[in-house]
């Protein structure tokens, strides 16, 4: 049986394909063949329609040939055919020299593009932010040195990642925005390697910030950076402070080891567990450490002020009109909210909430003090606390131990989880060791499920704190708050049915699910990647509140505290929020500022605003609460 013949035009493509595969010499053919079969009939028309061209056939031949010879920039020399030759030879050594040379011109400049785009030249700045590592924590990072720097006239932030430049770059501009006058850089490459972290100029930078990934092993890789950032810094001269977090306690004597003298290591578990109880002890807290922490509001700062030496620290309270006063520090140690009594020593530094550091001036202001205003009698007294914990995780058992520091007789935490015989062993092991004073109960069920939560009186707890699982080995790092957002959307629909509002309290890992939560705007909600962010980018600047803020967030030390305005000033009376600061300081507190129950669910910060004037006035209700500096 006779064999179909392919069509024509299959056959004509396949042998095109062939002859272009044997190489460059095929390809400089075919375009050489193209280019006549364009020109030569071209020439041929401008030659017959011009009216000076010569008559005879020859002449026209000839001009034809010149006109191509133009255009091909093959000289186009007419007579003698020896003479043709050499000038078709020297044309076309004129074009080998001057194509070789664009082709050398091309590959470098082609070269060198590419190695901009993977990020391999070298930063050359001084006194610029080095961010080493990529994880979500690097555009809360990034965001607030921009903040910070809004004022500086040149800034600069380099970011080293193991990730392509220019995902970095669009990643950063997509999430971060306007830099405004702070100059980002990106460059690509281990930042293991000493000789990659060369190409940041650590040796000149202001501060250096390593983030971990959000991968399991990265604690381990946290510190293998600190060390080959040691490597790569010169044996003499002043390194440039280091702040770093790792994710478990069990490496930050390692990474602290690794950074040196100078260096600060955050435990981002631990501190996130901190939060996340505080906020559930007191709804709204969440949104004073947001105000606290970015650079958008006011911010702490260590100021010397010589006229209040040997005073009491009381008088230091009302001595700020626009700015409030926490603590001293004593010694490079801080003493939060110490006893009013305490005098100040000459070298003592005032710790202060301002709105920047020139609004850091001394006026007195006790002459705005209403005492008729102010409450007198005891403060509210505490309960125990029923909370429920809706999932486990790596930070619950830390949840379970801060609950456990601070309960009182009475209080008890169930959890309900699905995590199989892990979550048992943890939670027995939790149990073990919580005293006598916190009941702690495992209820097995899939908090996902409608049948799980309507069996639960959620409504008898003080707070329920919703937490994701840790992500599989493969998944997303943001994955957990899939079925997180589901447990939200349930217990809201349990709200709706019930006409009552719930004390939630969610952990989320992305920034970007928040929008997505189906609660409250002034809910609490705490992002753990972005919260180590803001305290990262807080003690980048001055490393020295680093130990403020480990007072701060501390189970045991002084902390933010939300308590009832009604314990400080009479409901219903108008009077100046320094009549609450003086309230406070009989109480032995320092306060900061307030939270509007009127304004919560309007103002932008949900009725949270700190330091305002100490002449502000307002009038104080029931339903109101003073945000200070103190102890539970």
């Amino acid at each position: 049986m006779a064999q179909r013949r392919a069509p024509l035009g299959d056959r004509a493509r396949y042998w095109f394909d062939s002859t272009l595969a044997r190489g460059a010499s095929a390809i400089v053919g075919w375009m050489a063949l193209l280019c006549l079969a364009v020109v030569v009939p071209a020439s041929a028309v401008v030659v017959w329609t011009d009216p000076d061209a010569p008559q005879s056939l020859p002449g026209r031949l000839a001009a034809v040939w010149h006109l191509t010879g133009e255009t091909l920039r093959l000289g186009g020399a007419t007579g003698a055919p020896l003479r043709v030759t050499m000038s078709v030879l020297l044309a076309l050594v004129a074009l080998l020299y001057v194509s070789t040379l664009v082709g050398l011109i091309t590959t470098a400049l082609t070269e060198r593009l590419t190695a901009l785009r993977r990020g391999r030249s070298t930063v050359l700045e001084h006194g610029h932010v080095v961010v080493l590592g990529w994880s979500e924590q690097v555009f809360t990072v990034v965001s607030e040195l921009v903040a910070a720097n809004a004022n500086q006239r040149r800034a600069a932030v380099a970011v080293l990642a193991d990730r392509d430049k220019t995902a970095m770059e669009e990643a950063l501009s997509t999430k971060v925005g306007p830099v405004g006058r702070t100059r980002l850089i990106c460059r690509s490459g281990p930042t293991t390697d000493p000789a990659v972290l060369a190409l940041t100029s650590p040796a000149t930078a202001g501060v250096v910030l390593v983030l971990p990934r959000d991968e399991p092993d990265a604690d381990a890789e946290v510190v293998k950076t600190l060390l080959a950032l040691r490597a790569a810094l010169p044996g003499e001269g002043a390194h440039p402070p280091v702040v770093a977090a790792v994710r478990d306690d069990r490496y930050r004597l390692a990474a602290s080891l690794a950074a040196g003298p100078g260096g600060v290591v955050l435990e981002s578990d631990t501190v996130t567990a901190r939060l996340i109880v505080q906020a559930a002890r007191r709804p709204g807290l969440s949104l004073v450490h947001q105000e606290l922490l970015d650079f958008a509001g006011d911010e702490f700062y260590l100021v010397a002020e010589p006229t209040l030496t040997g005073r009491p620290f009381g008088d230091a309270l009302l001595s700020y009109p626009t700015s409030s006063v926490i603590g001293i520090v004593r010694g490079g140690t801080p003493l939060l909210n110490p006893p009013p009594q305490t005098p100040l020593a000459e070298d003592d530094l005032l710790v202060v909430i301002s709105r920047d550091d020139d609004t850091v001036w001394p006026a007195d202001c006790a002459d705005s003090v209403d005492k008729a205003a102010m409450a007198s009698g005891p403060a509210t007294p505490a309960r125990p606390e029923r909370v429920l914990m809706l999932g486990w995780n790596r930070r619950a058992p830390l949840m379970v131990d801060q609950l456990r520091r601070r309960a009182r007789p009475g209080s008890a935490v169930d959890v309900v989880s699905d995590g199989g015989e892990a979550t048992v062993r943890e939670v027995n092991e939790a149990d073990a060791h919580h005293g006598t004073d916190l009941a702690l109960t495992l209820y097995p069920g899939d908090v996902t499920r409608p049948e799980t939560l309507r069996g639960l009186d959620v409504h008898s707890y003080d707070s329920v704190i919703v937490l994701g699982q840790d992500p599989a080995p493969g998944q997303p790092p943001d994955e957990p708050d899939n079925r997180t957002l589901v447990t939200l959307l349930l217990l809201r629909r349990l709200e709706e049915a019930s006409g009552r509002e719930l004390p939630v309290v969610t952990e989320l890992v992305d920034d970007r699910n928040r929008a997505l939560a189906p609660l409250g705007p002034g809910a609490d909600v705490i992002i753990s990647g972005k919260l180590i962010g803001l305290l990262m980018a807080q003690i980048s600047q001055n490393r020295h509140l680093a130990a403020v803020f480990e007072e701060l967030f501390s189970a045991d030390g002084t902390g933010i505290r939300l308590r009832p305005a009604g314990d400080y000033v009479l409901p219903g009376c108008e009077t100046t929020f320094a009549t609450v600061v003086a309230a406070a300081r009989q109480r032995g507190e320092c306060a900061i500022g307030y939270r509007s129950h009127d304004d919560a669910s309007t103002s932008p910060g949900y009725g949270v605003r700190i330091n305002p004037p100490k002449a502000g006035r307002r009038r104080w209700t029931a339903d109101d609460e003073v945000i200070v500096v103190g102890r539970d």
